[in-house]
């Protein structure tokens, strides 16, 4: 059932018919999932219940067990009728899934539209595009000689045709080239098709007769057609709206480089295939506009009418919160402006700022709007469509960690299973696909470049949530609607009700993930008879949920896979038999009141992720983070590839070394006569890519002056605690990227030591040199940000020319004793940002007053100078 439905998704049901007929198989697959997970839950009862010593053959011989044997082989018995059952139906009304190949005609018509479209805007009409084209112009026109291709890539209605179509029609531009074409590719092609409207388009643009019979030739004598026509020709071609990059590898062998200057346009939605074509190129990625360019493009549309364009200045709230649900995307803006040229009145306006999502699905001036998303959505696979509609049950403008969503996404089953490769590296995979198809945005990326954090475009938001709905994949609660039958399979409350409670219904039993975005919901509402009803959660998220303690209930979820109680900081324990949850595989208790941990927990045998630690949120001391203690013999959990921060005691150390499956350990508590055991088991650890160690108290020293094994994969060191020296092997770790000293406050230099570290991006030193001045002559090539924090001695920071050429965000806080701004900062020639925290006022104050020493500064591009009041930004 799950294969049909995998192939009825990828051939796209088009009418109402088979619309039902796969909505009807979705739920017969959800009822034989459910009594599936009802047969296990109820056998997980009897076991635990203290009959699993007599073993399960008994325990399913019970009479209970039979009763309910039989009423489980009734249910299936029913099902199976039904199944029967839907061919005949569907026989008899004449509805199937037919399948058959699309024409390239019937592709191209959504995307030849929008390009029909673009060609007629009036110069007038467009708003923001003037300076981007000409950016293009210019590469278009520019003196290099070899063949160049131009890519223009940006989510579906953020102007990619639009631009290319302004660039491609200007008169200087055709003039420049002996011939141009103009070719909408969409999702599927024909090659032959494609070189035949190459050659059409061609001739048409050199008024020269269009060959006979190009219908009837066969591929090879069209592109010979092809080769020949541009033998002596420099050309302009754009392939617009390009889905797949074997477009390009077929088309490519027909447009040869003569040295002619030749110019090839590509618009996309994909960055992959943007960045794809070993030959020189130039990549323009469209940006959404900005608020001013947002509201002026709007108010053309919505104010026609009135004098000037103006909005009235009763509407204009309501006016600008519209405008920002489009986040700057101009179809929408430009689709959703015709839509209130007719309304009038506030309530009006009201109505459809709460009704977005129905106005999308059923309001024909915003067709476009959805046509151009759901073929973004359609054209991904199976799972990566199920990824990205769970993205839609979180909060509007929320942002979320990657690693947070890839561990929802794991727990869920989104992730298909591949030969030597960790779901967590293809859940990865399928995260960096999505934002390379401009489903999400990037919203922060961390020192490798890979996205830390991400965002879901409100409009593709609202377009997931009604299909999430439709397919009954997920619901969002908001305290409006009233619960009282459900049938969705996850449910994401982001409001209570008026009484702080989450009014139960029925069909609360199918849910199999709860994600609880209601902060302040009381303890009250999150009750065990609450819990009880969803028995068969696969996921429970209650990141930042204040309750002050975990129900009893939790411990009796046996499907649960994903339990995160990340920031519920009222929170002091985990009850004893949590050991009862022998499928968990994710567990986040960072920041709560939790100090140690049950012995229950050796019992969870799958686990995968434990996190374990809180943070005090102050830097300027010794234990900005503090450990959890932690049974010793939870060194039996070997499915462990995560565990921080665990409080070194007893064995600890010394048992370590089993959980070989590691790729990041944080331990705290640590001393100096730990250094042989410590170092023994890291020795096993060799997929290890995080470290972090502590030291148990200010004054002790860190156990790290023995020769380090071979640490090959290992981006990420923190190190907390004394260091009697610089680390000698520091040098040594090549693939690190990142690196933390906190309170080590070394005699030496710790510089000279790792400026030749090839792929550092981010260094944060805090306490970590007593000396009076720290420069950085050379090296630290790939460095990005760099953080210097409580150095109680330290007068001078100097940058010498040629050291952290790329050197982006510089933090320099707590440092009191500081005597200058650092010197040199015109060598670093892409510094952004200058951030100045808890520094002597009369370094700051020249800056803030724009004497001297700020016109020194003139020469950084963005910088913000920051004192703690935030007190200057300056471009």
């Amino acid at each position: 059932m799950k294969a049909f439905l995998k192939d009825a998704e990828a051939n796209k049901p088009k009418t109402e018919g088979e619309q039902l007929w796969v909505g009807r198989i979705r739920n017969l697959a959800h009822d034989v999932e459910d009594i599936i997970d009802e047969f296990l839950y109820h056998m997980y009862e009897k076991q635990s219940g203290g009959r699993l010593s007599r073993g399960l053959h008994k325990t399913i011989r019970t009479p209970s067990n039979l009763w309910f044997r039989h009423k489980i082989a009734k249910k299936l018995q029913k099902i199976t009728q039904m199944i029967k059952d839907i061919p005949e139906r569907n026989q008899r009304y004449g509805v199937g899934l037919t399948g058959g190949a699309t024409t390239f005609e019937d592709s191209q018509k959504p995307g030849q539209n929008q390009a029909e479209y673009s060609f007629s805007i009036k110069e007038e009409e467009l708003v923001g595009i003037e300076g981007k084209k000409q950016i293009l112009m210019r590469w278009l026109m520019d003196e290099e000689r070899h063949q160049t291709v131009i890519s223009v890539v940006g989510m579906g209605g953020s102007g990619k045709t639009t631009l290319a179509a302004k660039t491609f029609n200007n008169e200087r531009v055709q003039k420049h080239f002996n011939c141009y074409a103009w070719i909408t590719v969409s999702e599927t092609y024909v090659t032959e098709d494609l070189f035949r409207s190459l050659i059409k388009e061609l001739h048409k643009s050199t008024k020269e007769d269009i060959p006979p019979d190009l219908n009837a030739m066969n591929r090879t004598d069209l592109r010979d057609i092809l080769v020949n026509y541009l033998e002596s020709k420099r050309y302009l071609i754009v392939l617009d709206d390009v889905w797949n990059i074997e477009v390009w590898k077929e088309v490519r062998i027909a447009l040869h480089d003569k040295g002619l200057r030749s110019r090839i346009i590509l618009t996309t939605r994909k960055e992959d295939i943007a960045s794809y074509f070993g030959v020189k190129g130039h990549v323009h990625h469209i940006q959404p506009l900005k608020r001013y360019e947002a509201w002026e493009l709007f108010s053309q549309k919505a104010f026609s009418s009135n004098d000037n364009k103006a909005c009235p200045s009763e509407l204009e709230s309501l006016a600008w919160k519209l405008v920002e649900k489009c986040e700057g995307l101009p179809l929408a803006i430009v689709a959703l402006g015709g839509v209130m040229s007719s309304k009038k009145s506030p309530d009006e306006w009201h109505r459809v700022l709460k009704s977005i999502n129905w106005h999308l699905n059923n309001n024909s001036q915003l067709g476009p709007v959805k046509t151009l998303l759901l073929l973004s959505y359609n054209d991904l696979p199976s799972q990566l469509k199920h990824c990205f509609l769970y993205c839609s049950l979180l909060p509007e403008d929320y942002l979320i960690q990657r690693k947070r969503l890839i561990k929802l996404w794991i727990a869920e089953g989104f992730v298909e299973n591949a030969n030597g490769v960790t779901p967590e590296e293809v859940a990865g995979g399928y995260l960096l696909e999505l934002c390379f198809r401009s489903m999400l945005q990037v919203a922060m990326r961390n020192g490798e470049g890979r996205p830390k954090k991400v965002k879901m475009h409100d409009l593709l938001r609202e377009l997931a949530l009604s299909i999430s709905e439709k397919e009954k994949f997920g619901l969002v609660y908001d305290g409006r609607q009233v619960m009282e039958e459900i049938t969705t399979r996850r449910l994401s409350i982001h409001t209570t009700s008026n009484e702080g409670e989450i009014k139960s219904g029925s069909g609360m039993s199918k849910i199999r993930s709860l994600l609880i975005f209601a902060t302040d919901m009381p303890s009250l509402s999150f009750s065990n008879a609450l819990l009880s009803r969803f028995k068969l959660l696969r996921t429970l998220d209650l990141e930042d949920v204040q309750i002050d303690k975990l129900p009893d209930a939790v411990v009796y979820l046996f499907n649960l896979r994903y339990l995160n109680l990340r920031g519920c900081s009222l929170i002091k324990q985990l009850p004893e038999s949590i050991g009862r949850l022998r499928n968990l595989q994710f567990l986040n208790i960072m920041n709560t009141k939790i100090e140690s941990l049950p012995q229950g927990i050796t019992k969870l045998l799958n686990l995968r992720h434990l996190i374990i630690y809180r943070q005090t949120g102050h830097f300027q001391v010794f234990e900005y983070v503090v450990g959890t203690k932690a049974p010793s013999n939870i060194c039996q959990l070997r499915k462990l590839q995560c565990l921080i921060i665990i409080e070194s005691d007893g064995d600890t150390i010394r048992l370590i070394g089993n959980l070989t499956q590691l790729t990041t350990i944080g331990i705290s508590n640590l001393k100096e006569t730990d250094e042989i055991d410590l170092w023994v088991s890291i020795k096993k650890l060799t997929l290890l890519q995080a470290l972090e160690l502590m030291a148990s108290n200010g004054e002790e020293f860190l156990p790290v002056k023995a020769e380090c094994p071979p640490l090959p994969h290992l981006q990420k060191l923190y190190l907390t605690g004394r260091l009697q020296k610089v680390v000698p092997w520091f040098s040594s770790l090549h693939s690190l990227t990142f690196l933390q000293l906190h309170w080590s406050r070394l005699e030496d230099d710790v510089l000279p030591h790792i400026e030749e570290l090839p792929n550092l991006t981010k260094l944060h030193l805090m306490n970590a040199y007593v000396g009076e001045e720290l420069c950085f002559r050379r090296g630290f090539v790939k460095l990005v940000t760099l953080h210097l924090r409580n150095f109680g001695w330290l007068k001078k920071i100097a940058m010498e020319k040629g050291a952290m050429p790329n050197l982006r965000d510089l933090y320099v806080g707590s440092c009191m004793e500081l005597k200058a701004v650092p010197v040199g900062l015109e060598n670093l020639s892409n510094l952004q940002l200058l951030n100045l925290r808890t520094v002597p006022t009369e370094i700051i104050n020249p800056i803030r007053k724009g004497g001297a020493d700020r016109k020194n500064y003139f020469f950084l591009p963005k910088e913000s100078f920051e004192s703690e009041k935030n007190i200057l930004k300056k471009i």
